[in-house]
């Protein structure tokens, strides 16, 4: 670790926390009984709460840490259309009106959230600022070309094509090979937006106890006994939102999440003249590279925050800022003098399908598995979790009843995740 690289007010926390400290709840004892009770504090488990909550039911929301401590507040605030694989990937798998209908549910996860921040009146820097997609190779710039000529009928988007000549306009840097905007994308405050909805919560009369977890769960006819070290909860229904830190409570779920780190600096302070010329249009930004960096200017612009998989395996963030500040200059040669102020982790949860999954198990809840792409997603499948906890049907979503699929031996510790990083990141150097 090279401390040069380090300002001298540097913190291994998240940028964000700086402007939205953790809140400190009290420390109160759980209730003797409630109407739902929902496992972790994030986007998803506030979204469920909030529904739940508005719609009459006493709500008790349980978390390990502080409210919001996971990747909720740690990710990098980017907004996009969340489903990962292609319309022609899911055809072959689920059939063409699954596939439309799986698509549809990420158009509208992006149309839903910024409806939602307008709505309650939420200040999280909430916009819709496109994004520009790199290509990192002149073949995969032709295959993002051809993207946008080759929309499914029914599933177009705004984007247009950026050549390798124009793309200063976008980013300040020569690594790429062109790219494609995607003009819907959004960017947003993650720890302010999701203070928002924690205040939400509040107001509709849900409890939020932090630092009391969920140590057991037995279900006990139509009902359910809640274990925690500061009593036990009897409850109707049990939401478990715990995506990439989700445990042995609930080894079902366990066993069909890998919890990946994803890493993410925040550069010191910055001329703001240099960031209106590594990012003139406030694009968020993303590449091809399987193994991918995404970045933006901090909401104040003065900032650039960057993130990416840097490590083969888990790491401490003092040991991944400096390789993510080498790949920050690979893309950016005027940041080499620029310091980390910040550098941190948070843990996503991937799926062996590369979807994310929502439905019920042994009667209780759970929605999880986004895949890197949960600001949007997990916000709008904790509302439809919500929902189907109300059983209203328009809880519904083209993600029910989707095998939620694990292999065999795996029991959550991703031991392939090293030589799997490993292997994409030759195919990205490879990519012609």
């Amino acid at each position: 670790m090279s401390s040069a690289l380090f300002a001298s007010d540097f913190k291994a926390a998240p940028y964000w926390w700086d402007g939205v400290p953790r809140p400190e709840l009290p420390l109160s004892e759980p209730p003797k009984q409630a109407d739902v009770v929902v496992v972790g504090s994030g986007y998803t488990g506030l979204h469920a709460a909030l529904r739940t909550a508005r719609g009459g039911r006493h709500t008790v929301v349980l978390d390990a840490e502080a409210a919001g401590f996971g990747c909720s507040t740690r990710n990098g605030g980017q907004i996009s259309t969340s489903v990962k694989p292609s319309f022609a990937e899911l055809s072959r798998r689920h059939g063409k009106e699954r596939a439309f209908a799986i698509q549809q549910e990420g158009r509208n996860s992006l149309r839903w959230i910024g409806d939602f921040v307008r709505e309650e009146g939420i200040d999280c820097d909430f916009g819709v600022v496109g994004r520009f997609h790199a290509a990192h190779s002149p073949g995969k710039y032709e295959e993002l070309a051809r993207s946008v000529d080759d929309q499914p009928k029914g599933l177009e988007v705004a984007c247009h094509v950026v050549p390798r000549a124009e793309q200063r306009s976008e980013v300040g840097s020569d690594l790429y090979h062109g790219g494609v905007v995607y003009e819907s994308h959004a960017s947003i405050d993650p720890a302010r937006y999701h203070q928002g909805l924690l205040s939400r919560v509040f107001a509709a009369g849900a409890e939020i106890i932090p630092f009391c977890p969920a140590q057991g769960i037995d279900r006990i006819g139509n009902e359910f006994l809640v274990q925690t070290p500061r009593g036990t909860i009897r409850t109707r229904d049990v939401v478990i939102a715990s995506n990439g830190y989700t445990g042995p409570l609930t080894n079902w779920l366990r066993r069909r999440v890998i919890p990946i780190g994803s890493y993410v600096i925040a550069t010191e302070e910055l001329d703001p003249a240099l960031v209106d010329r590594l990012i003139p249009r406030n694009r968020i930004v993303s590449d091809t590279r399987k193994v991918v960096y995404y970045y933006r200017a901090s909401p104040d612009r003065r900032r650039i925050v960057f993130g990416g998989r840097v490590s083969l395996s888990e790491t401490d963030p003092r040991r991944s800022g400096p390789d993510l500040h080498a790949a920050l200059r690979r893309i950016f040669p005027e940041l080499a003098g620029a310091k980390i102020s910040h550098s941190w982790c948070g843990f996503v949860a991937y799926t062996f399908d590369e979807l994310m999954h929502i439905g019920r198990h042994e009667g209780m809840h759970y929605a999880m598995g986004y895949c890197g792409s949960g600001v949007g997603m997990a916000s709008y499948l904790g509302m439809r979790l919500g929902q189907q906890v109300l059983g209203l049907a328009e809880g519904a979503t083209a993600f029910d009843q989707l095998l939620f699929q694990t292999r065999p031996f795996y029991s959550g510790n991703p031991w392939f995740l090293a030589p799997s990083v490993f292997y994409y990141r030759w195919r990205d150097r490879l990519a012609r």
